[in-house]
């Protein structure tokens, strides 16, 4: 084979093809969400617990507190649902956190970096994972919520609108999980620290009872919490806004929708390349 040939062989060999980069992003996305969804196909404890919470949450806080707080308008089942759906969907974007804890910990991340794979493909396949569980304890919450009297007061694209809005604020978060989780030494720490930060974000806010019905040092931060604009910005989307409600004097509370929308793409901007840098150091 003559010098000439030899170089053009090389030549094309080396020459990187169109797109194969984001081609292979997104197949090495799939393959870890396939591995991920088939890890809750083999372990249904995971699913069976995170669709059973968010049940006994509708139940508890229908039958027990619904009971003697007083909501004007459709009553306390529609004033409740958008915040067990917020609550569910902080809570269990918390799985990518302990997921990727636990991963390190079994030397998971260790054999992933041995494939010739994208790392950023693997936070991609995990937050996915956190979606598709989010998905499903939603569908089992409207159900749930039918049959204890919620309803919808809103046009079907606007319902849509609300679930879309939800997911998408999920999503995000689990993309601060899941740079939480690389951060610490064990899923432990994860799932105290999650436990100990979210707690307190889903009730003190106006997932439960009105904001104006809290003391003023909680009031003041309900109104600021993101929470509460993520369950008033599904409330106003749905239909279920009480009448006379106070929303509050906050630009966050005078406009949820545009503050979740800003929160979702601020945590987006700031926590992806976190992740993605952060594993890259964990993978040398």
């Amino acid at each position: 084979m003559s010098a000439t040939t030899t170089s053009s062989a090389a030549s094309t060999t080396l020459t990187p093809i169109p797109g194969s980069a984001i081609t292979r992003f997104i197949s090495d996305g799939w393959v870890t969400t396939w591995r991920n969804l088939m890890k809750i196909i083999r372990v249904p404890e995971i699913l069976l617990f995170s669709l059973i919470q968010p049940i006994m949450f509708v139940l508890l806080f229908t039958y027990v507190f619904g009971a003697v707080i007083n909501i004007p308008g459709d009553g306390y089942e529609s004033f409740l649902m958008a915040g067990i759906f917020a609550q569910t969907v902080v809570f269990g974007s918390t799985y990518s956190g302990a997921a990727m804890a636990q991963d390190l910990k079994d030397g998971i991340i260790d054999r992933f970096r041995t494939l010739p794979m994208s790392g950023a493909a693997v936070l991609v396949g995990r937050t996915n994972g956190d979606l598709v569980i989010n998905s499903l304890s939603m569908i089992v919450m409207m159900i749930t919520g039918f049959i204890v009297g919620w309803r919808v007061n809103s046009s079907p694209l606007e319902f849509l609108a609300g679930v879309a809005l939800l997911l998408l604020f999920a999503y995000a978060f689990s993309w601060v999980m899941a740079f939480l989780g690389m951060s610490v030494k064990s899923p432990e720490i994860i799932n105290n620290a999650s436990f100990l930060i979210l707690f307190p974000l889903t009730f003190i806010s106006n997932a439960f009872v009105p904001s104006e019905n809290l003391p003023e040092p909680l009031r003041i931060f309900a109104e600021w919490n993101p929470v509460s604009s993520l369950v008033q910005a599904a409330r106003e989307l749905w239909g279920n806004v009480p009448p006379g409600t106070v929303v509050g004097d906050t630009w966050m509370a005078q406009n949820a929708i545009a503050t979740v929308l800003i929160g979702v793409v601020v945590l987006l901007l700031v926590f992806v390349p976190l992740s993605i840098r952060k594993f890259a150091t964990l993978s040398r």
